[in-house]
Order: structure tokens, then C-alpha cells, then sequence
């Protein structure tokens, strides 16, 4: 665990997606200290309600808080998609001004915008956030004349999560989402894998997008973000401790998470448990 003087970076999601942008996090910006919790206890949050998912993604905001976190990444689409504005506008005043909570729908938008050519953008994501219509949202803000095609892809996260990315069985939904994206337009020229657990299957997901179609990762995207964001903000980034330190905490069994989440970092994982409810 942290110390009490430490200010970790907090990386939250309510599973194990979130270590793709914490693996990408460490890459670029290895000095920092960073604190990832996955909510594993109660994933997934894609079929929940937007009340729920805002009240579980707070509770888990709060104790990183409470672990000496400044700066807080929702390293989730479901959580930063129904849980982050109403924090930023309404629970950040109380809990510290000084605080800072991020996600990753906004970085990953300005990426997309500054890309496409033909103004023909796919998202690839859970039925929860193609639900919530982030995306589109976010796009018409920034760039209202990109055209946004959504797909849901139910079946994505729990292949990966069983360690099933790589079997052939995985290719039939992987090849069936992505025809289906693609045949709502023959102009996408950019896509988005709009859950951090899709970059496990990116092998496949290349093997069924034409060449010619950028596929965008979040944990890069992020990660360059976040470097970018400390530079705008030194009085940030000078509360931020820096002795490398990686620590993992989940709401699971620890001997359920360890082995799973070493897959997603790419680095063996020895978790902590504790419950934030």
C-alpha cells in the first residue's frame, strides 16, 4: 500500500481494462508513482444503470482520495461515460477543489477528430457506452462534421476475460462486430477501440479492418494526454510523488485478479484487497 506521503497517480476501472492504460501510463511517464484499483467485486458496469455506475465509480474515487491520490484517471468508458461529468461538476467541489478526476472519452475524441479524412469515424465498444452515446456527443462538440458509426460488441469483454482472445472461437464475434461497423459505412476511415479491454484483441480486430483503416488504442492516447496535462498544469504535477512505485489494489480475491490483470499490465501483478462500499 502507499505510503501516507506518497501522492500516487490513481488509475480506477472497474476491472481489468484499466491496466492497458496504466501499462501505456507507465511507458511514457515512468517516474511517477501510480495506485490502480479495479472494482472487479462488482464488474461489469456496462449493464448497470447510469445511478449505479456513478455511485460505485464515486466510492472508489473517494478511497483513492483517501490513499493520498490527487489526480484520479477513470480508466474506464462506462464509468467515464456515466459517472464523470456529475463528479467533476458536483462531488469535486466538496471533496477538494485542489482534487483532479480525468477520463479517457474526451483525449480519445480529440485524437479521433485530428485523424479521419473522410469525417467517417467507427467506435467499437460495450453496449453500455455506445448506449450512453459519449462519442457522438463528445465528436459533434469538437468536430461536428464527423460522422460517428457505432457498435456494440457484447461478447468482447467477457472472450478476454476468460483468456479467450486468441482462440478461434473468438474470431467468429470479432469478425461479425467489425463487418457490421464497417457496413454501416464504406467511408470509415478511422476507428476506435472504445474499451480498454479490446487492445488484447487487436491481432484479430486488424485481421478483419482493412489496411487502410487507422485503429486507435486508448492507453496511448491517454498516456500521451496525461503527459501533455501535467505540462499545462505544474502545480499538478509538483504535487505528484515520483519513486516508480506501481501498486494494485482490487475488490476481489487477489489469487482471482493477479493471474488475469498480469496479462492486461504485460508484468506480473500482486494485488491487495479492500472494499470501498
Amino acid at each position: 500500500m502507499p505510503t501516507p506521503y506518497s501522492s500516487p497517480i490513481g488509475v480506477f476501472d472497474s476491472g481489468f481494462g484499466g491496466l492497458t492504460v496504466l501499462r501505456e501510463l507507465v511507458k511514457t511517464l515512468p517516474e511517477y508513482d501510480y495506485l490502480y484499483l479495479g472494482d472487479n467485486a462488482r464488474s461489469p458496469y456496462g449493464t448497470r444503470s447510469f445511478d449505479t455506475v456513478y455511485r460505485f465509480t464515486l466510492e472508489s474515487v473517494e478511497y483513492l482520495f483517501d490513499q493520498g491520490c490527487e489526480l484520479v484517471i477513470l480508466a474506464c468508458n462506462t464509468a467515464s461515460a456515466k459517472a464523470l461529468r456529475t463528479i467533476q461538476q458536483h462531488d469535486l467541489p466538496l471533496l477538494g477543489a485542489q482534487k483532479r478526476v480525468l477520463g479517457v472519452i474526451r483525449p480519445s475524441v480529440e485524437a479521433i477528430g485530428e485523424l479521419t479524412k473522410t469525417g467517417h469515424v467507427g467506435v467499437l465498444a460495450t453496449p453500455g457506452t455506445v448506449k450512453s452515446e459519449s462519442y457522438v456527443l463528445e465528436l459533434a462538440k469538437l468536430y461536428p462534421h464527423v460522422r460517428v458509426f457505432q457498435q456494440a460488441c457484447p461478447m468482447w469483454v467477457p472472450l478476454v476475460e476468460n483468456g479467450e482472445q486468441d482462440s478461434p472461437g473468438a474470431d467468429y464475434f470479432v469478425e461479425r462486430h467489425v463487418k457490421a461497423l464497417l457496413e454501416q459505412s464504406p467511408d470509415i476511415d478511422t476507428v476506435i477501440l472504445g474499451c480498454t479491454h479490446y487492445p488484447l484483441l487487436t491481432p484479430k480486430i486488424r485481421q478483419y479492418l482493412p489496411a487502410h483503416i487507422s485503429l486507435l488504442c486508448q492507453g496511448r492516447i491517454v498516456a500521451d494526454s496525461m503527459r501533455e496535462y501535467l505540462g499545462r498544469h505544474p502545480e499538478m504535477d509538483a504535487r505528484l510523488t515520483r519513486s516508480g512505485s506501481r501498486t494494485f489494489l482490487t475488490t476481489e480475491n487477489p489469487e482471482l485478479f493477479n493471474r488475469p490483470a498480469s496479462v492486461f499490465f504485460g508484468e506480473e501483478v500482486s494485488a491487495y484487497c479492500i472494499s470501498v462500499s
